[in-house]
């Protein structure tokens, strides 16, 4: 009999597994990911162990479960095992099964796979007919295993499997398909004696379980025990308590599949974007993990309001309300980022342009809660003013060094101001754009190479002097002196410029471009006339300020340095309003 919040622990063979355990891919599990690297990783340390160390145990890794005993759930008629970590391990080993089975001529062992994939039906017996590993992700996904690998030769339609390797529509179809090919390639050009092979597998091999009938416990213990899977994200749990929250199903296969999209599109910045949605709940810095924050903050504040002495009112309730919220910020962000915004902004590419600088150039993305909160608000109403005032903003305090925190709480404030606004003039208006306008004239006008903003500055000179009828081409780019910080003796620069001229002014801002490839010492000490024609033209066709000045300067001294200086000062000045 189990014990409630009990932890159990052993260590058990392959052959046990696929025999008494049955396994289910909950809701809130990301795609099976493994490629041919993972793949082919796997069957080499098997092989070699098979073939090397034939009688001694091979550890494979761990898994770990939350166990569901039957009747725990609405429906569910039998013992099951929710899959937290080991998802791409075993579904693997299934996958190996069913090649092994359509592939060896063996009865045996042909018999061996296919009670390891599922478990045949009797009426006589009453014993129901059971997959081995369910797949509630996606029903996609278990039409791929019931097609090809729970069916006798399923996996020999290589003309159908190929299809599906290459299809778009489901990552874990896509993968699955792909990985059962690699697994039969591997096998045969291997040459690997199938039925040794199995008798290895089953016998030789173990993992290590840990299982859990409480959900949190088994969330805590995934991330310790991850070996060759691929481990759960605060996202993947705030999924899943989201799921549990709702009661219909059409709704949990809805949202899953939303979330599993939009993990898809987002990749790793998913998070970030959950925490976008976190910030602008809440409108303040973020003090603990993302599940926290939301728990904690956001489902159950354990703050109490100053003015009542209550604790305050939940910001959102878990199921339908937050997945309705995560698809209109979905929504909004694909909008803003991931479409064309030329129609929506004066049929010009100046709004996508600038949000390409600051994706590339900033040192944060702090700044797009703020735009995502005016979307919502107010759409394209008067966006491209917004976001120049934004942009403003966030980088002038950055290059007046404002520490990150007091970045984030401007963008706060920001939120703040937007929410409290009636339409998008109170906002653009309001005081939440100021900068500190002398510090920012002090910090470009002085010596800025080697500062983590320059080449933002150069980016946005780039864009201030860029059509925007055409979109902005930001490749991999470095910042170059056109006077070179260590001149050669007897070169042109040594005459045109005094020592105390080149220290002065080296490093400053009118002597600063951006090249769009690796920089070459040696010719980046070139005499300017020799520079320019060697050198930049071939590095700078994408760089408009770059190109500006090698076009209208034949030449390079202290007049041509300091004309340009005050040109650059005077346009980033301008545009940040601080003339």
């Amino acid at each position: 009999m189990s014990v409630k919040n009990e932890i159990k622990s052993e260590k058990i063979l392959v052959k046990d597994i696929f025999s008494n355990m049955w396994f289910r891919i909950p809701e809130y599990q990301r795609p099976y990911i493994w490629g041919k690297d993972e793949i082919n990783d796997l069957l080499d340390d098997l092989t070699f162990a098979q073939t090397q160390k034939p009688d001694q145990e091979y550890f494979l890794g761990s898994f770990v479960f939350q166990a569901k005993p039957a009747g725990s759930a609405s429906g569910q008629e039998y013992d099951e095992k929710d899959l937290l970590d080991g998802q791409q391990r075993m579904t693997t080993l299934l996958m190996i099964f069913a090649c092994i089975r359509d592939m060896c001529d063996d009865p045996d062992g042909q018999d061996v796979c296919v009670s390891a994939i599922f478990q045949k039906g009797s009426a006589i017996k009453k014993i129901p007919e059971r997959t081995r590993i369910t797949f509630a992700i996606r029903d996609s996904v278990q039409g791929f295993v019931d097609t090809y690998i729970k069916q006798a030769g399923g996996t020999n339609n290589t003309d159908s499997i190929q299809e599906l390797a290459k299809s778009k529509d489901d990552p874990s179809v896509r993968n699955m398909a792909a990985a059962t090919l690699e697994i039969q390639k591997y096998l045969t050009e291997n040459t690997v004696d199938l039925i040794d092979f199995l008798t290895f597998l089953s016998n030789n091999v173990l993992l290590i379980y840990v299982a859990t009938e409480d959900l949190d416990d088994a969330f805590r213990l995934f991330t310790i025990l991850n070996d060759r899977g691929v481990p759960l994200r605060n996202s993947d749990i705030l999924k899943s308590q989201n799921l549990g929250a709702l009661t219909a199903d059409k709704d949990k296969e809805k949202y899953a599949k939303l979330w599993e999209e939009a993990e898809g599109e987002l990749g790793d910045d998913f998070d970030r974007f959950l925490n976008h949605i976190r910030t602008i709940l809440l409108k303040e810095k973020a003090r603990l993990s993302l599940l926290d924050e939301f728990e904690h903050k956001i489902y159950n504040p354990r703050e109490k309001d100053k003015t009542t002495g209550q604790l305050k009112s939940p910001l959102l309730k878990k199921g339908k309300d937050t997945f309705e919220l995560i698809e209109r910020y979905l929504k909004h962000f694909n909008a803003l980022f991931e479409n064309d915004n030329y129609s929506h902004t004066g049929n010009n590419f100046q709004f996508d342009n600038l949000l390409k600088v600051m994706l590339y150039g900033l040192p944060s993305t702090d700044w797009v809660p703020p735009l995502l909160r005016y979307y919502e608000k107010f759409g394209y109403n008067k966006i491209m003013d917004f976001l120049v005032l934004l942009d403003n903003k966030f980088s002038a305090d950055w290059i007046v060094q404002y520490t990150p925190t007091m970045r984030i709480e401007k963008m706060n404030q920001l939120i703040r101001i937007i929410e409290g606004a009636s339409n998008s003039d109170e906002v653009l208006g309001g005081d939440g754009f100021q900068i500190d306008k002398d510090s920012f004239k002090r910090a470009i006008d002085s010596a800025v190479y080697g500062r983590r903003f320059t080449r933002y500055l150069l980016l946005k000179l780039d864009y201030l002097y860029h059509d925007d009828s055409h979109k902005m081409s930001i490749e991999a780019l470095s910042v170059e002196h056109i006077l070179p910080q260590n001149p050669s003796e007897g070169s042109q620069w040594v005459q045109d410029f005094t020592d105390e001229q080149r220290k002065e002014w080296t490093d400053r801002l009118g002597n600063l471009v951006l090249i769009s490839t690796r920089k070459n010492t040696s010719q980046g000490r070139l005499d300017y006339s020799d520079k320019k024609a060697r050198y930049f033209q071939k590095r700078i066709s994408t760089c408009p300020n770059s190109l500006r000045v090698l076009n209208n300067y034949n030449q390079w001294t202290m007049v041509e340095l300091k004309e340009n200086h005050i040109e650059v000062l005077n346009k980033l000045n301008q545009h940040y309003g601080v003339l």
